[in-house]
């Protein structure tokens, strides 16, 4: 299938603006540029109950979503930020909790935590669960079962949400309703299939990529452990229902489908979503394109269901 024609409109849009790609950029630098690309891609201003700014557990901001039909104790999403462990925000994607938050009738936590390469692996990781647990904890206080709890994230932010599950279940966390996988990272090492065929010129590059796994991992960290590659993990059994979603021209494809396989070979109940015309990061393109906004569409009423199951 060629690419979806909104988004080739938007390709040629970003061949013609020019420009260093990311990798050749300094942190800071790429962080400017990403939010500046993110306000143009994705323009909704989608009503909301409530939205509250706070810091929770060892000084975490988050951002808490209530949506607009709902009131009283209500399910709970903790949402991560995709942008490869290095850029991104809670402002980046604020659409899309939004979105979440309102369709699929539950509150949305986002967590803003700390980037590399400021704060290597695992320091994103133990903000993650460290959020996760406070809400667990402090449900009563935000008005949330503690009961249904989804993870979710796209790209890294789909990686930590991944990671999260494993580290639930390892540790005998939290218990999770679902993990939503939006074209996660699964692989670190991964380099052909999907990595090879769209390795340019689709948003996120191979060279991009390689360069977010070096800023996040330390100089002595193994790429391989499952708390940064998930997909290496020895044991998927006992982890919470899954739906994963991943790009046709995306270079994380084939480690999206790869995890969701993995997973429903364990037995972990799957659901995986291939857009094929479609490119990695279009779950925040919803301004720009009608599949985008047909995709958040279906991940927030596979969420709605999981908390109701």
């Amino acid at each position: 299938m060629s690419l979806d024609p909104e988004i080739q409109v938007l390709i040629d849009g970003m061949a013609e603006a020019g420009g260093p790609p990311l990798h050749e950029m300094a942190p800071e630098d790429a962080r400017a540029l990403y939010a500046a690309m993110s306000q143009m891609l994705d323009t909704v201003d989608a009503p909301i109950g409530q939205v509250e700014d706070r810091t929770v557990g060892e000084g975490v901001p988050v951002r808490i979503y209530s949506p607009v039909a709902g009131s009283g104790v209500l399910p709970v999403l903790v949402f991560f930020h995709g942008g490869g462990w290095v850029i991104g925000d809670l402002n980046t994607h604020d659409s899309l909790c939004r979105s979440l938050a309102n369709q699929a009738h539950c509150r949305v936590v986002a967590v803003d935590y700390r980037l590399s390469p400021e704060h290597k692996f695992p320091a994103a990781l133990d903000d993650a669960y460290g959020v996760l647990k406070w809400v667990e904890q402090y449900a009563a206080e935000i008005d949330v079962d503690p009961n249904r709890i989804a993870v979710a994230g796209d790209s890294a932010g789909g990686n930590l949400a991944a990671v999260l599950a494993l580290k639930a279940r390892d540790e005998k966390g939290p218990s999770i309703a679902l993990q939503l996988l939006i074209y996660p990272v699964t692989d670190l090492t991964a380099e052909d299939g999907s990595r090879e065929d769209f390795s340019e010129g689709y948003f996120l590059a191979q060279e991009t990529m390689l360069w977010f796994s070096d800023q996040y991992m330390g100089p002595d960290d193994d790429w391989q452990t499952p708390y940064a590659s998930p997909l290496m993990a020895d044991d998927f059994s006992g982890l919470p229902p899954a739906y994963v979603v991943t790009a046709g021209y995306d270079i994380l494809r084939d480690e999206g489908k790869a995890y969701a396989d993995a997973l429903s070979a364990a037995g972990v109940s799957v659901t995986y979503e291939n857009y094929e015309g479609m490119i990695h990061g279009f779950f925040n393109m919803q301004s720009v394109s009608k599949v985008s906004v047909q995709a958040v569409t279906a991940a927030a009423v596979a969420l709605e269901a999981a908390f109701s199951a």
